[in-house]
Parts: structure tokens; C-alpha cells; sequence
């Protein structure tokens, strides 16, 4: 049976996914000024093998991509999902000593999802956990804003957060939440090993039952000007840290 197809936008997300051998592309829309500018800076690679490709003015990819606000920078391209892998199956197969996870409670603006895909990419991240329900796969916005991470790191899609999370302990990992309540510093934390890094949402936080499943509670020092961060921002540090920690 064939996949549903959808469309990704802008430069970076396009361009990985067309780098990328797993992923299937129907069609690239582009301005005749973007391939120019992609095959020249792109010399070595054959990007648009195998692909067809439809030449398309900038109002025309306006149509295209709709009324989401999201600037395709002269290129969108008509793609299906990856293959998945399942979270047990991803766990069972890697050896590795130090793994390091995301799980994202309630947090669903596309914008700040790729923003989270972008930073675990940066800082070597080996996968994220979301909540099947409420991820949103086809968006233009997680796409461009991920600026081509989805092609890099494993998203696990699961139907229940906290039976994946009890998964993990059974598996030897720490969960590890990041909450505005907590006391500990996790800058103080031994980040060697397996961990899963809970976030939630900016509004709700973590819930009460699933911060139950948490082995620890950390927060990040901030000025006292400063309420918090952004979901995305708070990421990229922890990340940016461990990333660090574990060299």
C-alpha cells in the first residue's frame, strides 16, 4: 500500500532530505534560483537523481504551502514518513555505554518541537519520546524549524508516556525531570550512563503521575530576573551540558 505523502519546506529541511538515502521523495517544488543556488553549493552530490522535480514562481509556492506562515524559501518537497523503529526495538539493538533520551510531556507547538529536534541533533541526542496523540508529524513548521534534524535522530511515537518511561527503568535508565519546583542543580548530576531527560510543557509542566516516574527532579540556575526559559531553550542547555559531561 503507499504511504501518505505531505510537504516539507525551506532550505535546510529539503536539503537534508534529499541527502538522506531513507527517505522517500515524491516530488521537489523549487524556483529555478534555488536549484541554481543548491546544485552550487552542493557540487559533489547529485541531489535531484531519480527525483521529479517541478519548477514553481515564489507566489506559486505561496499557494502551495498555504497559510501557516512558514517561509519555503523557494523549496518544498512532497515526502513520506521514515521507516520507524519501535522504542523496545531501538533499546534492545544499541550497545552503547552512554545513552541519552528525550521524553516531551504536553508539548505540542510544532515550532518548539523542531526547535528540540534541532538541539538534540546538535548535541547528540540518540532519541525522542512524544506522546503519538498529540506530535505533529506532517508539519511544515516542525520541519523548518528542525532545519533538517528530522532526518538525523529517532522520534519514538508512544500511546502512553509513563508505560514507555517504566520501560526504560526496567532497562537501567534514569529519568531525570526538569521541573521549575526542583532544588537540585542538574549542572551537580554524574550524567554518565543512560538517562531520559523529561520535559514538559510551558504552561502545565510535567504531571503529577509522571513526575512519579521520575528518579530525580533538576532545574537549571537562572537569573532571578527571569522566570524560566522556553521549552526549546531549557533543552538546548541541558543537552549543550551532557553533551559536555560525557566526553
Amino acid at each position: 500500500m503507499k504511504k501518505t505523502t505531505f510537504l516539507i519546506v525551506g532550505k535546510h529541511a529539503v536539503l537534508e532530505a534529499l541527502k538522506n538515502p531513507s527517505r522517500k521523495i515524491e516530488r521537489v517544488f523549487l524556483t529555478e534560483d534555488a536549484k541554481k543556488k543548491l546544485n552550487r553549493e552542493n557540487q559533489s552530490s547529485n541531489l535531484f537523481r531519480k527525483i521529479s522535480v517541478f519548477f514553481k514562481s515564489r507566489r506559486e509556492l505561496d499557494n502551495l504551502c498555504g497559510r501557516d506562515e512558514t517561509s519555503h524559501q523557494g523549496l518544498v518537497a512532497e515526502v513520506e514518513q521514515l521507516e520507524e523503529i519501535t522504542l523496545k526495538d531501538f533499546i534492545l539493538k544499541n550497545k552503547k555505554k552512554y545513552l541519552n533520551l528525550i521524553a516531551l510531556e504536553g508539548v505540542t507547538d510544532p515550532r518548539n518541537i523542531g526547535s528540540i529536534i534541532r538541539s538534540a541533533v546538535a548535541f547528540s541526542i540518540d532519541g525522542i519520546i512524544v506522546k503519538e496523540r498529540s506530535f505533529p508529524s506532517k508539519s511544515k513548521l516542525l520541519y523548518k524549524s528542525a532545519s533538517g534534524g528530522t532526518e538525523h535522530i529517532k522520534i519514538f511515537k508512544v500511546s502512553n508516556l509513563n508505560t514507555a518511561l517504566k520501560y526504560l527503568k526496567k532497562n537501567n535508565f534514569w529519568i531525570s525531570a526538569f521541573d521549575v519546583a526542583a532544588s537540585k542543580d542538574f549542572t551537580k548530576n554524574d550524567w554518565k550512563g543512560k538517562n531520559v531527560l523529561l520535559f514538559g510543557s510551558e504552561g502545565d509542566g510535567i504531571k503529577v503521575k509522571t513526575l512519579e516516574n521520575s528518579d530525580f527532579k533538576f532545574k537549571i540556575n537562572i537569573n532571578n530576573n527571569i522566570e524560566s526559559l522556553n521549552i526549546s531553550n531549557t533543552v538546548s542547555v541541558v543537552c549543550h551540558h551532557i553533551s559536555q559531561s560525557i566526553k
